[in-house]
């Protein structure tokens, strides 16, 4: 007797307390549901043992074979596999038990009758509104059945009887679903406020990241460049004088890009779109082209680092290749290089070629360093493997000639969406252009 997982799906409006599936006893609660409506049918069967027993013999049979079946059908059915309205059927034979029942025990004198509530509260908390109209008639039906006596002195006590049983029918079936009603609206509401606290939630930590951003990062890179300005004032070289305001420039350009982050932050957008849009869309300043990025990165990363590269750009560079894959380039550039300074390589060589298929990033230096890399598979050779595929591209390392190593990193032109994909939108509509990486000189 339980509003099964296909009335559950075929019904219009769903039902909050429904099982999701499965018609087995053990699973979604329905042992526990079921267990006092069983414990009430298990003790009515039993009160035909008191004395003087039974006053039909086979009716009491008929009646524990009836309740058998209900059992069965609850246990055994595949509810989920059969038409909605079979689940109906349930409460009618357990209805139908009763009858039986009522009879076995001596007619509608013998105090078995109160069962009848049973089958109406269950398909009140658990099935749907046309369900409980058919067992109330069902239920409606018994009564006036075992008030069809002969004995029966009065019709006004059939009247009442009747009546009464009806407008005690109704009020269950009422209460019932008005209240399965207003559990479903709670629990609506409770999802509701739930999915606003936790974008409350992420609004705050926002707020926090945001906070602790400016608080902190930017001003002590604020600090920094300050400092750095007073050193560059006590400096008597002027190519330290130079420098240090290239680094002071950079740090300018880094706090540029913090800023940005944190009015994304603040405002609820990914500041990654704000970082990738880069001091140049900040600005309005007119996109360089991919080369002159190309070059901002040497003259960046090169000044400190005790090696001057060799550098060689062959092929429609500013023209041919798209911007999200020369964001692509440019970090993958920028990562070999501080490879090859972080292992303080004497000699680098580095060539970007473009050609009609694919862009082609080979960096070659002194030692075997890179080969090492490819033969233990080395999170640093992962990492540009990882960007290379994002781009649908690959990163090999191997040795080179003269006992050199060298890294070949290559994407093709024409990504998934094709070479005429449409370019990324900033917030304010106008399209995302190369971010440079550094301040030319």
């Amino acid at each position: 007797m339980d509003h099964y997982p296909s009335s559950a799906i075929r019904s219009p409006a769903p039902d909050p307390l429904a099982r999701p599936d499965n018609p087995l006893l053990l699973r979604d609660g329905l042992l526990v549901r079921i267990a006092p409506f069983a414990a009430l049918a298990v003790l009515a069967e039993a009160s035909l043992l008191l004395p003087p027993g039974p006053a039909s013999l086979p009716d009491a049979v008929a009646s524990v074979l009836l309740l058998g079946l209900v059992t069965a059908a609850i246990a055994l059915v595949p509810w989920n596999r059969v038409p909605g309205w079979l689940t109906v059927t349930v409460p009618l034979l357990y209805t139908a038990s009763v009858l039986v029942l009522i009879q076995a025990a001596g007619g509608t004198n013998s105090g078995v009758a109160i069962v009848l509530l049973s089958p109406l509260v269950w398909t009140a908390l658990f099935h749907r509104w046309w369900e409980s109209a058919v067992v109330t008639l069902a239920v409606l039906g018994v009564i006036l059945y075992i008030s069809l006596d002969p004995d029966m002195t009065s019709s006004s006590v059939l009247i009442r009887r009747m009546f009464f049983w009806a407008t005690l029918a109704t009020m269950i079936a009422f209460v019932g679903h008005g209240l399965r009603s207003r559990v479903g609206r709670s629990r609506q509401e409770t999802a509701r406020v739930q999915d606003r606290l936790r974008e409350m939630s992420i609004l705050a930590d926002r707020d926090r990241i945001a906070s602790s951003l400016h608080d902190n990062v930017v001003q002590r890179l604020f600090a920094a460049g300050l400092a750095l300005q007073g050193v560059a004032l006590r400096a008597a070289q002027p190519d330290l004088t130079e420098r240090i305001d290239d680094v002071v420039h950079n740090l300018d350009e880094s706090i540029t890009l913090l800023r940005q982050s944190i009015f994304a932050l603040e405002q609820g957008q990914p500041e990654q779109d704000s970082l990738a849009a880069g001091p140049a869309m900040a600005g309005g300043v007119p996109d360089l082209g991919l080369r002159r990025c190309i070059l901002d990165v040497f003259s960046e990363l090169t000044p400190g680092g005790g090696m001057v590269p060799e550098i060689t750009l062959e092929g429609p560079i500013d023209t041919a290749v798209p911007p999200p894959l020369a964001q692509h380039l440019l970090a993958s550039l920028r990562e070999v290089l501080g490879y090859s300074h972080a292992h303080q390589a004497g000699r680098v060589a580095v060539a970007v070629t473009v050609d009609a298929v694919a862009v082609t990033l080979t960096v070659t230096e002194d030692g075997p360093w890179w080969a090492n890399q490819s033969a233990a598979d080395s999170t640093e050779l992962a990492l540009l493997r990882k960007r290379a595929a994002q781009v649908s591209g690959t990163a090999l390392a191997g040795p080179a000639a003269d006992g050199m190593s060298q890294l070949t990193w290559r994407a093709p032109l024409a990504g998934p969406d094709g070479p005429g994909a449409e370019l990324p939108k900033t917030a304010d509509g106008g399209v995302r252009t190369i971010p440079r990486g550094a301040p030319s000189r």
